[in-house]
């Protein structure tokens, strides 16, 4: 093809840098002539991650919520990469543990701690920030902030004072684990970490062990013994679960099974990274339709009652989901037409 050059490699192990116009990779309306991919290394890369665009525009004031890998640093998105490289400060759960992302990345940004223990008495110094029209990215060590993570307070106050909440989305426990479970996907419910108090992880339990839908928990992992012991009795022995342990890392596993197979599983071994814990939705039993003899015992009380022969069949219709006029010929036959008795509504 004309204009094209073909690049050969040496079987020799090598580093490459090549780049192509992203538009032969990936052709959207979304590309630019002048955007490249990098097939290099981590900082190389990052440093081809533009801070501004003159078709996208700078980025505007507010907070931004964003995704990080929740393992494996190369689940995060260019976008991501470019929020994080303009913004005016990043809040993070742990600067330890962020900085070597920022650092693979190449992003030299000011890094200010933010947690549950001291969210508090920071919100206000950021809201001033905020309101002063600087860009603030809020991270946690891992998914997505406000998930079962610092963010949800701040995330409150910010929209109360109508400053813009920005969502940067990236890799999600949960929706990888949902994913790759082979549970129901079309609904379920995200529990997160049970409450700490007894009664109200106890109430929060029956609630789960009698929905129909996927139920997702986060379980620490020294606790995943301890947290089988105590949800058997609630959900049975036999109900399905999957544990999804270090999810997108080197020991990715995913273990499936029933609850009573995971207690002696998880008894003999102490599992290491953080769970994401699925389990069955209760099995929705349709009641069964009553036999026409116990119908007609149900009329014949009503009946003897004093009930016209609609009512009797209007009432035992409603009690058992039938419909009114199967219950209505049924009602005819049994007890005969000599019976003054209402036309019944169909």
């Amino acid at each position: 093809m004309a204009g094209m050059a073909i690049l050969r490699l040496p079987y020799a192990p090598i580093r490459v840098s090549a780049f192509f116009p992203l538009s032969i990779l990936f052709p959207s309306p979304i590309t630019s002539r002048n955007t490249a991919v990098c097939f290099c290394s981590a900082s190389e890369f990052a440093d081809i991650v533009p801070k501004d665009d003159s078709k996208r525009g700078p980025l505007k004031p507010g907070l931004y919520l964003v995704g990080t890998p929740i393992g494996n640093l190369e689940d995060i998105t260019l976008r991501a990469l470019r929020v994080l490289k303009s913004a005016d400060v990043i809040l993070s759960e742990d600067t330890r543990h962020s900085g070597k992302l920022l650092q693979y990345y190449n992003i030299k940004a000011q890094l200010l701690s933010y947690h549950k223990f001291n969210e508090a008495q920071r919100e206000q110094a950021v809201l001033d920030r905020l309101k002063q029209g600087e860009i603030v990215a809020l991270i946690s060590d891992a998914g997505t902030p406000g998930i079962s993570d610092p963010g949800t307070q701040l995330a409150k106050m910010c929209a109360k004072e109508k400053i813009d909440v920005i969502p940067i989305p990236g890799a999600c426990a949960v929706v990888a684990a949902l994913s790759a479970s082979g549970l129901d996907t079309d609904e379920f419910t995200f529990v997160g970490f049970l409450p700490k108090h007894s009664r109200t992880r106890k109430d929060r339990l029956t609630v789960s062990s009698n929905e129909t839908r996927t139920q997702i928990f986060y379980v620490p992992p020294h606790k995943l013994s301890q947290f089988l012991e105590e949800t058997t009795p609630y959900f049975g022995e036999l109900r399905q679960c999957v544990i999804a342990r270090e999810i997108t890392k080197l020991h990715e596993e995913f273990w499936r099974g029933s609850l009573g197979e995971a207690k002696q599983e998880f008894l003999i071994r102490q599992p290491k990274g953080e769970i994401t814990l699925l389990i069955e939705g209760k099995e929705e039993t349709k009641p069964e339709n009553p036999t026409d003899s116990q119908l007609e015992d149900d009329l014949r009380v009503l009946i003897s009652e004093g009930h016209s022969l609609s009512t009797a069949v209007k009432t035992v219709a409603e009690r058992t989901s039938m419909r009114k006029k199967l219950v209505y010929s049924l009602a005819l036959k049994k007890f005969g037409k000599h019976i003054q008795v209402e036309d019944a509504d169909e």
